[in-house]
């Protein structure tokens, strides 16, 4: 793997055609995942707000001012469009933002509805944080999919699940302990499926599997975000008049940028490496495109 640390001037990178991402920490590598594997030859741009996680209990008017400033400084770099990575931005921003910005936005969308259609038991659980719960957008999705179909659901909002997957705990006794504080109600209410309401909640996946015995179906909403992401770019690209990305091409070396406005670097690191990995663990992916997702560039950030 190539690692390069630095603290980079705002306005010293060079443009690129890119997606851009961002999420209040690391949780939305768990996106950039599915957004590598549906599209694995763009290149990508990705800043993780540490400097400001968890946005979970912060004011919309907070988080709409981080998302404007992120937005902001990948619009200026070249991004087609941005991928809010974060159930709780989007909640807060998505709306403001595509007021603001001229390009496609797209959000995490609660999985309400696929949650709804499957379960057998008419109960699901959502796993969330506060700001999400709180969105309109996860108002209007429970009530159409599944209050309205008589589908139960229990909420639970996952206080201390984000920042134990910041500080890469994701395996230990009392991320276990933590998970099946909020697990358990869901499956004594006989619930059998669980939205994951959270981009970090993908990353403590094994753990839910482990508490609930596999009792519960864990529903990532990544997926679908991916293909919607696919679908808005293609679009973007077949109406952009006098494009001409072949001056800005990225050399292999800098295909991939992932940046932190925080100080910590470690997490981000292992986290992004674990990706690749599960990735090509999956072999959908030829050896040229691995081998590009291997070759990234970290990047400290003041915005």
């Amino acid at each position: 793997m190539l690692y390069l640390w630095w603290k980079q001037p705002q306005g010293s990178l060079k443009h690129l055609y890119m997606i851009g991402i961002f999420d209040s920490g690391a949780g939305g590598l768990s996106v950039w995942k599915e957004l590598i594997k549906t599209m694995p030859s763009e290149d990508y741009f990705y800043i993780s707000d540490a400097a400001y996680c968890p946005y979970g209990r912060k004011s919309k008017q907070m988080i709409l001012k981080r998302a404007s400033a992120i937005s902001r400084f990948l619009i200026e770099r070249g991004a087609e469009i941005i991928v809010v990575a974060c159930n709780t931005a989007t909640a807060a921003a998505i709306s403001g933002l595509r007021q603001r910005f001229d390009i496609p936005f797209v959000g995490m969308e609660p999985a309400v509805k696929p949650a709804a259609a499957m379960t057998k038991t008419g109960v699901i659980g959502v796993l969330a944080t506060h700001g999400t719960l709180q969105g309109s957008l996860y108002k209007a999705t429970s009530e159409k999919y599944a209050r309205r179909k008589e589908v139960k659901i229990i909420e639970e909002v996952g206080d201390g699940l984000v920042e134990l997957v910041e500080a890469g705990d994701t395996k230990s006794p009392e991320a276990e302990r933590l998970v099946k504080k909020y697990i358990d109600p869901m499956i004594e209410a006989g619930a059998d499926c669980v939205v994951l309401g959270c981009t970090h909640y993908p990353f403590l996946e094994p753990v839910i599997r482990k508490v609930s015995s596999d009792k519960l179906i864990v529903i990532n909403p990544a997926p679908a975000v991916a293909k919607r992401a696919r679908q808005l770019l293609e679009k973007v690209r077949k109406t952009a008049v006098g494009d001409n990305r072949g001056a800005n091409e990225l050399t292999p070396e800098q295909k991939i940028v992932i940046a932190t406005t925080g100080s910590k670097t470690d997490t981000l690191q292992s986290l992004a490496d674990s990706v690749v990995a599960q990735v090509e663990q999956e072999h959908l992916l030829n050896e040229s495109q691995i081998a590009a997702l291997g070759k990234k560039i970290f990047v400290s950030l003041n915005i």
